[in-house]
């Protein structure tokens, strides 16, 4: 989630699912996985274990916010209990998880993988540290989009990783703000303003700057900016082969183009997403901000950070070019004690049951095909934006999908294309062919291709 959904927080409240949910039936970044003294003896269940989780941003399971389901997991199955260690920064999570998969130690039981490093999970260094999912654990992976199962297996055929959701992307924008700037407030007419092209967005953006509210700023953040356009790109940052080439892509080019001409038009309120301060945080509370790309689990960002104050103001128009931005998966290392009760509960975890229920809470877009295009999902509504039809938008987004090629280095690259190329340019005015230079040189210093 660290520019992508690797820092994501998703945390909404989908209403009219519960009845057809019921029906379908700051602490370390990675927690060590249990030994000899998470055992205890006497339980119905048979030995006592404890199974550790680690994740970033918020996957929907918990007991607090979540759909509680490793309290369901637990009464199931009494001899175990479950522990999850949560991070924000995808991109440490992710260079811990590497330092002790080299080591075989210090990993969870489960570890979450953002689709931004899927590649170099499946590939040769990495492949054999995990458990094949396909063969053990009970999962069907039938169940799940084609495609998502492709993100996750190695050359050899061994399915790492069990999907959890998918990032299919609108834009949300803020009602109130719209109005005062002269522009549309219904979201069909929204839609319309920038169809098929992320350049009638700018345009949008240009004709909000001429009539914006005092202190405020058509998009969030031109690295968000980048983040939405590339992922509506069929060629991102490799090329067919599965081999890093973002010097080369349209994708890249296009985004960055974008990007930059949103920053150098002063469209963007230079804001960083997720970062430490919170100040991305209390710009939606103060509605700073007029848009931001919505990937799916961003509704829940905004539900959460603008707040109650804000009920009924945001909306959710369709993107300009359908994309996929995020998703994950739940993998199992094969060094974990116990790999084989790890690897049912990440079955468990990301069936279709479960995929259901966990929308009902947080709104994540399921990845598996039979609840994708559910009732429960196609009906859904979320009254935070006005009653808007969530379920429909979000479905249609996602059958508009058609993944790109990923390279191993896909998370980092992006993080170095955002953090220190377009931030540059969007924040300190660094000139944007100085800043492509600096993103080229930080790509050969650090990745070894």
């Amino acid at each position: 989630m660290r520019t992508s959904s690797s820092r994501r927080r998703r945390r909404t409240t989908v209403t009219a699912v519960a009845t057809a949910v019921a029906v379908a039936t700051g602490a370390a970044l990675l927690t060590g996985c249990g030994g000899d003294g998470d055992k205890e003896s006497g339980a119905a269940g048979g030995e006592q274990i404890t199974l550790r989780i680690g994740t970033f941003g918020s996957f929907g399971y918990d007991n607090t916010t979540g759909a509680k389901l490793y309290a369901e997991y637990e009464k199931a199955h009494p001899n175990i209990k479950i522990e999850e260690s949560n991070v924000a920064d995808g991109q440490k999570y992710w260079d811990t998880l590497k330092l002790r998969l080299s080591r075989d130690s210090g990993l969870a039981d489960i570890q979450a993988l953002e689709v931004g490093y899927i590649a170099e999970a499946t590939g040769s260094a990495m492949a054999d540290k995990w458990a094949d999912l396909g063969k053990t654990g009970g999962a069907d992976l039938g169940a799940f989009l084609d495609w998502k199962v492709k993100q996750a297996t190695t050359a050899d055929g061994k399915t790492i990783g069990l999907g959890t959701d998918i990032g299919p992307m609108a834009i949300c924008y803020n009602k109130d703000l719209f109005a005062k700037a002269g522009l549309p407030t219904d979201r069909t007419e929204v839609s319309k303003l920038w169809a098929g092209d992320w350049a009638k967005f700018i345009e949008t953006g240009e004709t909000y700057k001429k009539s914006a509210p005092e202190g405020t700023s058509f998009h969030d953040s031109a690295s968000g900016l980048f983040n939405a356009v590339v992922s509506s790109e069929p060629v991102q940052y490799a090329n067919a082969k599965g081999e890093l080439d973002y010097q080369n892509s349209p994708g890249v080019k296009k985004a960055w183009d974008t990007a930059v001409a949103a920053s150098k038009g002063e469209l963007t309120a230079k804001l960083r997403q997720f970062d430490e301060k919170g100040t991305w945080n209390a710009a939606f509370k103060n509605s700073k901000f007029a848009t931001v790309a919505c990937p799916s689990w961003m509704t829940g960002i905004i539900k959460e950070q603008a707040g109650p104050e804000n009920q009924g103001k945001w909306d959710i128009a369709s993107p300009p070019v359908a994309g996929n931005w995020g998703g994950s998966f739940l993998a199992v290392p094969k060094s974990g004690k116990h790999a084989k009760e790890a690897a049912e509960l990440a079955a468990w975890l990301t069936a279709p049951a479960q995929h259901a229920k966990v929308f009902g809470v947080n709104g994540n877009i399921p990845s598996s095909k039979d609840t994708l295009t559910s009732a429960t999902v196609q009906d859904a509504k979320l009254p935070y934006f006005g009653d808007t039809p969530i379920g429909k938008i979000y479905s249609e987004a996602a059958a508009g999908i058609t993944p790109a090629p990923i390279s191993r280095w896909d998370g980092q690259v992006k993080t170095f294309l955002t953090d220190n190329g377009i931030l540059d340019i969007e924040q300190r005015g660094t000139d944007p062919v100085k800043a492509w230079e600096n993103v080229k040189k930080l790509v050969d210093d650090k990745i070894d291709k």
